[in-house]
């Protein structure tokens, strides 16, 4: 289990830069596509309260993912599962790679993050294609705030 969690914090890690501006692998006109199945759980709204993408509200907004961390929007709250909170409490915060291996299995990848073959997600879905999930990762960061690029 410790082997498997060095290796996803390892993979986050060796991704960081690559992604610390913003910048997404994916098509987000493809993840345009792909969102319509995260829709029925999540919406898109964005800081003025225009809806981006409407959706459900059983799972928060993703307005402004990129550089969130873990279970703080504060509009969802007490919604967070407690492994998601103690997750952002450890430091996690969303880029690419972290989202991209969080949706391929959420409660997988909480138990090797936290290190807690006890932590749970409630999160059902899964987008198990890495290039889908890219893609929405690609859609999500075009129709947030701006990011600002780092030097």
């Amino acid at each position: 289990m410790k082997q498997l969690k060095l290796a996803v914090l390892g993979l986050a890690l060796a991704a960081g830069p690559a992604f610390a501006d913003g910048h997404a692998t994916g098509d987000a006109a493809a993840g345009e596509a792909v969102f319509k199945k995260c829709k029925s759980c999540h919406s898109v709204i964005d800081a003025d309260g225009e809806a981006i993408a409407k959706g459900g509200r059983s799972g928060p907004n993703l307005y402004g993912i990129f550089g969130r961390v873990a279970g703080s929007d504060e509009d969802f709250g007490k919604k967070y599962g407690k492994s998601l909170k103690a997750a952002g409490e450890a430091g996690l915060a969303w880029n690419e790679a972290e989202f991209v291996a969080f949706t391929a299995d959420s409660k997988k990848y909480l138990r090797a993050y936290l290190d807690d073959k006890k932590a749970k997600s409630k999160m059902s879905f899964r987008l198990k294609d890495e290039q889908a999930a890219k893609d929405v990762w690609a859609y999500l960061v075009s129709v947030g705030p701006a990011v600002e690029a780092s030097n």
